[in-house]
Parts: structure tokens; C-alpha cells; sequence
């Protein structure tokens, strides 16, 4: 954790001149970039998943009618042929997976009053005039016209517009390719997770109000990257 703190405070200080009190809050904000850029090899390989997969339909719909009858003989054939043409269903997982522990190093870092047996040097750092260290709930008391609820109004409208915009995506991706088969759709519960992923921007949403505003921002930094990588990946 101080190691990680280290790292957060000298982007900081790189950025200082261009951001001043906001350096924090932009050192968090180039932090995720950096995360993404990293997991970005495997957003890709999941893009190439999912066209992969989309392609499997005709042989998919095949097995459909060659063992419509029997579901458990459908769905092991299914699996068999996403492994023969070395097609993964849960690939496009793991770039959200893999961003979960970057997310809770930020949580706890922000959580914390102390770092290292010292004072938590990051907690006077601001976003405006909202500190990282505070939640939507700390915000409210000062009023939803303060400085810091105007922060969070704001960090909210951007939130909705690219949920709004991650959902029509979604539900056009959804329209472009042809609904999962009864097979696939008993891999892992993977016909429910596509029927939620429209709508998982909107959660987006409360996650902001419920952390600390220095997670709020890896939140919306990384959701927003993801909508406008998965708009250039699968067009």
C-alpha cells in the first residue's frame, strides 16, 4: 500500500503544474489510463473472441438440429467446438477481472487514515473543491449546489451519458449477432450475463455514490474507456 501511495503521490507531483490542487485526482485519472493500456492486449483478443464466435453460429445452428432433442448432448457439443476452434465464451471477462484489484488498491488507499504508520498524506488532495477521501453521502451535507455535490452532479451526468451510449451499443451488438443457443446459454450462466451487460453501465452509477470520490473517478475513467474501446473493437 505505500509503495502504491508513493506511486499516486509523484504522478501528482509530475502533474502539478498543469493541474494544481486536482494533480491527485489527474495522477488517478492517468493511473487508469495506464491499467487500461495494460489490460488493452486482452481487450482485443476478447473483441476477436466475440467475432470468432458470432462466425460459429451456422455450425452452432447445425448442432441445434442434430441434437435439439437432447440438451446436455447439445451443450457438450457446443463446448467441443468452441475448444476445437479454440474459441473461449468467457473471454471477454477477463479485462474486467483483471481491473479489480487496481480498483480496490485505489479503495482502500483512500479508505485508509493512515499509510505505512503514517498520516495519509492523500486524503487533503481534491478534485475541485470535493475531496478523494469523501463519499456522495459527505458531499450532501454541504448541499447539492456546493462545491463538491456540483462535483459529483457532474461526475453523474458524464456516468448517464455513457451508460445511455453503452447501452444502445450493447443492445446493437446484440441485434448484429444472433441469439445465443440453448447450449451456450448453460455455459456458466452466460445467456444471463448477456442479458444484463446492457444494462451494466447503469450500476455504474451507484458505485460513484457509494465509494470514496478517488474510486469514483477510476470508475468512471475506466467505464468510459470501455464504452469507446468496445465501440471501436466490434464496428
Amino acid at each position: 500500500m505505500s509503495v502504491f501511495a508513493q506511486l499516486v503521490e509523484r504522478l501528482a507531483d509530475l502533474l502539478q503544474p498543469l493541474f494544481g490542487a486536482s494533480a491527485a485526482a489527474a495522477a488517478i485519472v492517468l493511473f487508469t489510463a495506464l491499467v487500461r493500456l495494460l489490460v488493452h492486449p486482452l481487450s482485443r483478443a476478447a473483441a476477436r473472441g466475440q467475432k470468432a464466435r458470432t462466425a460459429l453460429q451456422p455450425k452452432i445452428a447445425e448442432l441445434r438440429k442434430k441434437h435439439g432433442k437432447n440438451p446436455e448432448k447439445l451443450q457438450r457439443a457446443v463446448l467441443e467446438l468452441h475448444a476445437e476452434e479454440k474459441v473461449s465464451p468467457l473471454a471477454g471477462c477477463l479485462p474486467g477481472l483483471l481491473q479489480v484489484p487496481a480498483f480496490f488498491l485505489l479503495y482502500h488507499l483512500f479508505s485508509s487514515d493512515t499509510i505505512g504508520g503514517r498520516a495519509n498524506a492523500l486524503l487533503d488532495h481534491q478534485l475541485l473543491a470535493a475531496p478523494l477521501g469523501e463519499r456522495w453521502g459527505d458531499a450532501l451535507q454541504g448541499g447539492l449546489l456546493d462545491g463538491a455535490g456540483l462535483v459529483y452532479a457532474g461526475l453523474f451526468a458524464v456516468v448517464a451519458g455513457v451508460a445511455v451510449f453503452s447501452y444502445r451499443l450493447s443492445k446493437r451488438m446484440m441485434t448484429a449477432s444472433p441469439a445465443l443457443p440453448a447450449g451456450e446459454q448453460q455455459v456458466a450462466g452466460l445467456g444471463a450475463v448477456t442479458k444484463v451487460m446492457p444494462f451494466m453501465s447503469f450500476f455504474t452509477l451507484v458505485t460513484v455514490a457509494v465509494v470514496p470520490l478517488a474510486a469514483a473517478l477510476y470508475v468512471v475513467t475506466s467505464t468510459t474507456w470501455s464504452v469507446v474501446e468496445r465501440a471501436v473493437l466490434y464496428r
